[in-house]
């Protein structure tokens, strides 16, 4: 892995606030920093993707189908495109789960391919998988089929599910599925600059994270 520095690792991360109690002082002072920072992109809520597209110049993200993946999918789709017409550049979905358990992987792909449809192709589409939840063959398996509906990234975790958050061998198992093509986001309880550059040699490129100046301190 090149050496990174700090300003290096900064466009690889999405400085995210996804708190369900998140108030409008909270999404300014999050794109001011973010702002600061120089990220990749602001993560908020689809409540506050105007809010935030209005105080950045920053990519905004948004999600859909959050944080438990159990909507329908045309409901997801609708969320991802009314937080484009908002202004996200961005969207990350959470994937049913149960189509997973289930290795139902056609369903998994059909529904990646409705909200790639409802956002068109020039969004980037971030599909969450919960991989704390999967075996390695679950993982590569989940990763094939959104990719296949359209996904750009696949990613670790929304960091709300109590299985856990991202791994360094789940980032890995992700990597190898892809390929080099596609993204791998690496997302949920990734605090400090040691995980995140864990992660990035493990195969991510982008880091969600709410704690961005502490994991950025660690770099100069």
């Amino acid at each position: 892995m090149k050496s990174l520095d700090r300003a290096g690792l900064a466009r690889m991360i999405d400085h995210t606030l996804l708190t369900p109690e998140a108030v409008e002082h909270d999404v300014l002072t999050l794109c001011a920093t973010a702002t600061e920072l120089g990220v990749a992109a602001v993560c908020v809520s689809p409540h506050w993707v105007s809010l935030a597209a209005a105080h950045t110049d920053l990519p905004i993200a948004s999600v859909a189908g959050f944080p438990s993946g159990s909507h329908l999918s045309k409901v997801k789709a609708e969320e991802a495109a009314q937080a484009v017409n908002d202004g996200a550049r961005e969207i990350d979905v959470v994937v049913n789960l149960g189509f997973i358990a289930s290795a139902n992987w056609q369903a998994l792909q059909n529904e990646t391919a409705e909200v790639r449809l409802a956002i068109g192709e020039k969004i980037v589409l971030k599909v969450i998988l919960e991989t704390a939840l999967w075996s390695e063959r679950q993982i590569m398996s989940a990763c094939s089929a959104v990719v296949a509906g359209g996904a750009n990234f696949v990613k670790t975790s929304t960091g709300f599910h109590k299985s856990g958050g991202a791994t360094v061998d789940a980032v890995r198992t992700m990597r190898l599925a892809v390929g080099g093509g596609i993204g791998v986001k690496a997302s949920g309880g990734i605090r400090t600059t040691r995980v995140a550059l864990e992660m990035i040699k493990a195969g991510a490129n982008r880091i969600g994270a709410s704690a961005s100046r502490e994991i950025l301190g660690g770099l100069t």
